[in-house]
């Protein structure tokens, strides 16, 4: 398919291997692969280039999209565009997502909530942490002056001084002790097995979140998998039933391994995953996982932590509120409604 103008337009077939290494080089967009593109499940693949050697690209879902409102939702992800393009392609993607059926676009979202999605929307000088989806500073206007809007907003905030200690902590220990509750750090020499052991947590914890989809507990070990070598294990954290040993939270803290990588010392640590079985919500569990995991950041010498890409509705934002973090980076998830196809 081309498009009148300078402008061409290519749907990228997963066995041109040319157009699939042309498609994951795309500079500044997220480092893809030819393994990673085939095994996201897209619907659509599209390249876009110019006369001046302007290349963009984006990826669709739409089969399998989360439900949202009584809408048929269509995702735009893999997103990377030049100014000049990013007009072009994001019309092109409203113009497949409605050809397709669907009554509202979303995006940046690279096919689920479990993968990389929402754009950097105000930062201050603290610098990118370990896991962080980054962007350059123009792609939101991308979305915000070709009709998006936001759907969704999210912040990360840091803890200066983890020195201190939650009044409530005590309290909440003696509650879970009554419940049979136990809290202990992650069993690296076990570490697929408490990845299984923690799976239908944090499938739990998620369902009902905006834009949910279900994953697999193959695909969830596959996705966490990479991270075993990068853990500190004494940081994540399980809670588990006395009774039969299932798990009914889950915290998972790294180093913040991009600190190495800029040549200093690694003293923050990124608060990453905090899921929680609905029926232990709003009974302190959070908190305890996470005074504990303070404590053993303290003790592995640890003197800040990122509470990482909070939505702003989240029980994860009281957390963060209860140790005085400071935001430092916020982002946005846009959207825009789709007239139907004539």
């Amino acid at each position: 398919m081309s498009r009148s103008g300078s402008i061409a337009a290519t749907q990228v077939e997963l066995a041109s291997p040319d157009d699939v290494a042309r498609f994951c080089a795309v500079a500044d967009g997220t480092p893809l692969d030819s393994t990673t593109l085939a095994a996201s499940g897209a619907d659509e693949h599209w390249l876009l280039s110019d006369a001046d050697g302007g290349v963009a690209r984006c990826s669709l879902w739409y089969r399998a999209a989360p439900a949202y409102q009584g809408d048929r939702i269509g995702l735009i992800g893999h997103y990377a565009a030049t100014d000049t393009l990013a007009a072009p392609l994001l019309q092109l993607a409203c113009e497949r997502l409605r050809a397709a059926g669907c009554t509202r676009a979303v995006g940046p979202m690279d096919g689920s909530a479990y993968n990389r999605y929402r754009l950097v929307t105000d930062s201050s000088d603290e610098p990118p942490f370990f896991l962080e989806p980054t962007n350059p500073p123009g792609w939101p206007a991308h979305f915000s002056e070709n009709g998006f809007v936001p759907l969704a907003q999210y912040y990360s905030a840091i803890q200066e001084d983890i020195t201190g200690d939650d009044p409530r902590v005590p309290e909440i220990e003696r509650q879970m002790r009554a419940a049979r509750v136990r809290v202990r750090s992650l069993d690296m020499s076990d570490f697929e097995g408490e990845l299984r052991r923690v799976y239908p947590v944090v499938a739990a914890s998620f369902a009902n979140s905006l834009l949910a989809s279900p994953i697999s507990e193959d695909a969830f070990v596959s996705q966490y998998r990479p991270l075993a070598s990068l853990l500190a294990p004494e940081l994540a954290q399980i809670a588990e039933s006395e009774s039969d040993g299932s798990a009914i939270g889950f915290l998972l803290v790294l180093p913040d391994w991009l600190q190495a990588q800029r040549g200093g010392l690694i003293d923050t640590a990124v608060v990453k995953t905090m899921a929680v079985l609905p029926a232990y919500t709003r009974r302190g569990l959070g908190i305890l996982l996470g005074a504990r995991a303070q404590a053993a950041g303290r003790e592995l010498g640890y003197t800040r932590a990122i509470h990482a890409l909070m939505h702003e509705d989240n029980v994860s934002r009281r957390l963060s509120a209860a140790y005085h973090g400071r935001v430092i980076r916020r982002y946005t998830l846009y959207t825009q409604t789709l007239e139907a196809a004539p």
